[in-house]
């Protein structure tokens, strides 16, 4: 085994001890667990202020580690805020701005992903769950970086077996497998089993859930938890997230057997916030506006707790902001791994911030661009956060529905007394407004041209030449804000 130089950082000094089986003790580089959850509301952890339902595993989490009020991803929507966790960059940078099936695109070969970074260190790499970064064979887990893959490629899928008798769509590395057992707890088995099978050796664990998105199924198991839950998507919703929370626990369960505890860094982050009004997700970004597709808080702003037991300090409530693009400056801190200029990460190493050593702000400004679907110009959204300052441009919804009205507004909010963004302070502040619009336009010039423009362009090239050419099919009936729930 290679010799591995430690950084004189929190993140590499904490590396653990353990003994080996001569007796000698030496160091062991953490483990490194990313328990990420699909569609779920900023609201819908206790430790959030859930009253409705119990998510004690999740919790956990935050009592024994840190709980950051004001933790961002980087896009709204699926499969962009995969790309910005697992890289550390923004996705504009590499032209992933929106959920990819219609055209067949995963994340770009040119990227790297944490998973790759750490296997090259010498780390076992599992994931298990959702991917939705490519179906190829050149971007499937595989390939970028994963030894084990247990899970599906897609944006979405059923939880429960079908009339086949089992789950489809779900592969082991790249051969399927007929899977029976409800989705959400087969996941937790794989992930509980992976830590079984590496626990003497340091790994990288990658649970993706697809809980609590679509479809609203669950079994008599969870919903019987929640008899008297109303409504009854809420019900339905609240099950998915306890499914998914008895999972997480199984895994904190296994750690704990194992004495890893304490030699695992580990990170709860949601992809985006709750997709209000769906037919299949009852969620709650309260007190957040707005959902997911947005870049109101509610989009954005997401469940988003760290633990590493001993290390990080407990029960502490982060209010500085952060945002997933941290996470793999933070791993890559905490495991002995020196950036190297040419990963070109725009997230940073939280640990200095979370011990105290640096009272700073992790980041003076934060940037969005959402534009999706991008052929509607007046559905693009964007955002830029400096300190409690935030400047979005909106796509305006009409209410209660939740439907676009095809209009848009540029808004001016003080987060700090507005978290929930119902004071648009815009008039009594345009030089705020005009500075920090000035600071998004700098940051959009270094961006690329939106990969799916051109793609966009050739495919109806493509259909002019050819009218007999095959469509994809629309879907039938969808949501008043289908064009952010789907995926």
């Amino acid at each position: 085994m290679r010799t591995y130089l430690v950084l004189l950082s929190l993140g590499a000094a904490a590396t653990c001890p353990v003994v080996s089986a001569a007796g000698k003790e030496k160091e062991r580089r953490p483990n490194v667990v990313i328990l990420f959850a699909d569609d779920m509301g900023y609201a819908d952890i206790g430790a959030n202020g859930c009253k409705d339902f119990a998510t004690p595993h999740i919790d956990s989490l935050a009592k024994k580690g840190v709980r950051f009020t004001d933790g961002y991803v980087t896009a709204p929507q699926c499969a962009p805020s995969r790309c910005g966790l697992l890289t550390g960059r923004y996705q504009q940078r590499f032209g992933f701005e929106s959920n990819a099936e219609r055209y067949d695109i995963g994340l770009p070969l040119t990227e790297t992903t944490l998973a790759s970074r750490l296997k090259q260190a010498g780390y076992a790499t599992g994931m298990v769950g959702k991917w939705h970064l490519g179906r190829k064979d050149t971007e499937i887990p595989n390939s970028r970086g994963f030894d084990e893959f247990f899970g599906f490629l897609g944006g979405s899928n059923p939880y429960l077996p079908k009339a086949q008798g089992f789950v489809p769509n779900i592969l082991r590395n790249r051969e399927p497998v007929r899977e029976t057992e409800y989705l959400t707890d087969a996941f937790g088995r794989e992930a509980m089993a992976y830590v079984e099978r590496h626990k003497h050796q340091p790994f990288f664990l990658y649970l993706a859930f697809n809980a609590p998105h679509g479809p609203a199924e669950a079994t008599d198991k969870y919903l019987n938890r929640f008899p008297n839950l109303k409504p009854e998507m809420r019900r339905n919703y609240a099950a998915k997230v306890s499914a998914m929370d008895d999972a997480i626990g199984g895994v904190l369960a296994k750690l704990r057997e194992h004495r890893l505890e304490e030699k695992t860094l580990i990170f709860f982050i949601s992809d985006n916030g709750g997709p209000l009004g769906a037919p299949w997700n009852g969620s709650s970004n309260f007190p957040l506006r707005g959902q997911k597709g947005d870049t109101l808080e509610g989009g954005l702003r997401v469940p988003f707790l760290a633990q590493w037991k001993g290390t990080l300090p407990s029960g502490k409530v982060e209010r500085r902001p952060v945002i997933s693009l941290d996470v793999v400056p933070t791993v890559a801190a905490a495991v002995g791994m020196a950036p190297a200029a040419e990963w070109k990460l725009d997230g940073v190493n939280l640990l200095p911030y979370l011990s105290g050593k640096n009272r700073g702000l992790p980041h003076e400004t934060l940037y969005w661009r959402f534009n999706f679907p991008f052929a509607q110009s007046n559905m693009h959204k964007w955002a830029v956060r400096q300190r409690d300052w935030k400047l979005v441009k909106e796509a305006l919804r009409e209410e209660p529905s939740g439907a676009f009205t095809g209009e848009s507004a540029k808004r001016l909010y003080d987060l700090k007394r507005d978290p929930s963004e119902a004071t648009d302070l815009l008039s009594a502040q345009p030089e705020k407004a005009k500075s920090l619009e000035a600071l998004w336009q700098k940051w959009n010039a270094e961006m690329p041209p939106i990969m799916w423009q051109e793609l966009n362009a050739q495919i109806r090239q493509e259909r002019r030449a050819d009218p007999n050419r095959p469509r994809r099919p629309r879907r039938r009936n969808p949501p008043p804000n289908a064009l952010t729930v789907w995926g």
